[in-house]
């Protein structure tokens, strides 16, 4: 049994999760405070977003020190506390790292612009103007408009794929290789579990700086809808190097610690070159998955050509929310509780380690973000795109009480606190009919049954809007993705282990089995 492999996941925004000193915005502490919590719900592990020094133009993404806190959220101290509460409830702490840009106001690129001649300037990509003085090539940062800006001073322009203020890393420099093992090791040595890797797939450019070629009409739409292929810069082979070279360092400390990578690729046979020949990444996000529309069809499709991708000892991972898209109640569900429901027993069946963003399992919808109160730059400035991606990222509720037990009464929380009612942490952990306590237990029946665990998976025949799998030797899901009620024959008869329906639970049924519109159930088969 491994710990990553077998076990759930808790993605934790820590600025939204509970505010521990009354200044409206989430801190370690506050983490620290709701461990009992994480493991009464059952998580083995817990992914924290950017907890490093910062400007915030990109809340945490956006790193000016490596190796230490950003004030707002604590110290050292404070996260050490953390690592060693967490682990006496045997849950482990994975960190966000940032390797494919640092903050302008990181040392390394201050220094890279006042000295040119310094060897700092090659911890960048810095290209020359075309001769009209235009940018090397044809690149677009993924938040509009062209990647590159121009020093002034030198007349290069420095390559940024996000913000003008997020330079990208220069990784053909063993220089900035050298220090990220060192980045590494520090928080290797203060215990950490292992990390989550952003834009893992983009880190390395194309030497030559060639163009991208246009998008094609059958791109996906993410693609299409961006106008380029992102063909040199990003998913670049010598990228390979750079993952194999942090697992060795990894496995120095622990086989177990693990690496888990971005992987923002829209082909699933293109996820399989990250885990290399079991010596890169442990796991490799799938966001084909998370793009998919919430139908029998398309995430059966999609599962499927992953199951094929993807054969031992690869292991996939799974999401249906992150802190860069619409919360899943809302992109999939339309705020339909009992499609919510669907999708989590989804969610936590599938063959693969689940990760689950704070507040999935209360069934969090977006928070409407007035303009005034946007962070985010996707949904301010220069950036404008709507209301970016605050939505998704505001403070978890933990009581109806003011404050939302996120932060004190008096307290103005950073981003707006949800006005669901009935979502909150204290109401639903005592109604046995909650997706709080749905969720719990379907953690707990996961746990309790290898079959859910380590199982294979097999795709069973259904019919339209219906999508059956079994898991293992002894069991089978199947989920109903339609308004009208359906039934998928298992071959054997048995007894629903867990519904969505939860009146359902232990219920005896036939070898066809029914469910009823947007019904999930998990049906213990032999019987």
């Amino acid at each position: 049994m491994t710990w990553w492999r077998d076990g759930v996941i808790y993605q934790i925004y820590p600025r939204s999760f509970r505010d521990s000193n009354g200044d409206g915005v989430g801190d370690l502490a506050g983490v620290t405070d709701r461990l009992d919590y994480l493991e009464w719900l059952g998580v083995d592990a817990v992914w924290i977003t950017p907890i490093t020094v910062s400007p915030d133009s990109d809340w945490g993404y956006d790193v000016a020190d490596y190796t230490a806190v950003q004030p707002v959220l604590g110290d050292l101290d404070d996260f050490d506390r953390l690592v060693a509460e967490a682990g006496n409830r045997g849950i482990r702490i994975v960190l966000d790292l940032v390797p494919n840009h640092s903050s302008d106001q990181h040392p390394w690129f201050v220094e890279a612009l006042a000295a040119p001649d310094s060897s700092r300037r090659d911890y960048y990509v810095w290209g020359d103007p075309k001769p009209d003085g235009s940018p090397p090539n044809n690149w677009r940062s993924s938040f509009g408009g062209p990647a590159w800006t121009r020093d002034p001073a030198s007349g290069q322009y420095f390559l940024h794929n996000f913000l003008s203020t997020q330079p990208d890393l220069n990784w053909w420099s063993e220089d900035v290789r050298a220090e990220f093992d060192r980045i590494l090791r520090f928080w290797f040595d203060r215990g950490v579990a292992g990390f989550r890797i952003d834009v893992c797939h983009a880190i390395v450019k194309d030497r030559e700086l060639r163009d991208n070629p246009p998008a094609e009409p059958d791109d996906h739409p993410y693609v299409y809808n961006f106008g380029q292929r992102k063909v040199y810069n990003a998913e670049r082979p010598e990228a390979h190097d750079v993952f194999r070279r942090w697992r060795a360092i990894a496995e120095e400390y622990d086989p177990a610690r693990l690496l888990l990578g971005e992987t923002y690729v829209l082909d699933v046979e293109r996820l399989r070159p990250f885990y290399g020949d079991d010596d890169e990444l442990q796991l490799a996000f799938n966001f084909v998955f998370l793009h998919s529309p919430f139908t029998a069809e398309g995430l059966r499709s999609i599962i499927d050509a992953t199951e094929r991708a993807l054969p031992e000892p690869a292991w996939p991972v799974w999401a249906v929310s992150t802190h860069d898209l619409p919360r899943f109640v809302d992109r999939w569900c339309g705020g339909s509780v009992e499609r919510a429901r669907a999708a989590i027993l989804m969610l936590l069946t599938l063959r693969g380690t689940p990760v689950l963003y704070y507040g999935d399992e209360l069934g969090m919808c977006d928070v409407p973000v007035p303009p005034g109160q946007r962070r985010d730059p996707v949904g301010t400035g220069a950036y404008d795109a709507g209301p970016g991606r605050d939505p998704c990222r505001t403070p978890m509720p933990w009581s109806p009480q003011p404050g939302g037990g996120f932060t004190t009464p008096e307290a103005e929380p950073w981003l707006p606190l949800s006005p669901q009612t009935a979502v909150t942490v204290e109401e639903q952990r005592n109604d046995p009919n909650s997706m709080l306590v749905l969720t719990r237990d379907l953690i707990a029946l996961r746990r309790s049954e290898p079959d859910l665990t380590s199982g294979g998976y097999g795709s069973l025949p259904a019919p339209g809007g219906l999508w059956a799998f079994s898991r293992g030797e002894r069991f089978a899901v199947v989920l109903n993705l339609s308004d009208a009620t359906g039934a998928v024959d298992l071959g054997s008869s048995g007894r629903i282990r867990l519904s969505t329906r939860r009146e359902r639970d232990g219920e005896a049924v036939a070898a066809a089995v029914e469910v009823g519109a947007w019904e999930g159930v998990v049906v213990e088969t032999g019987g």
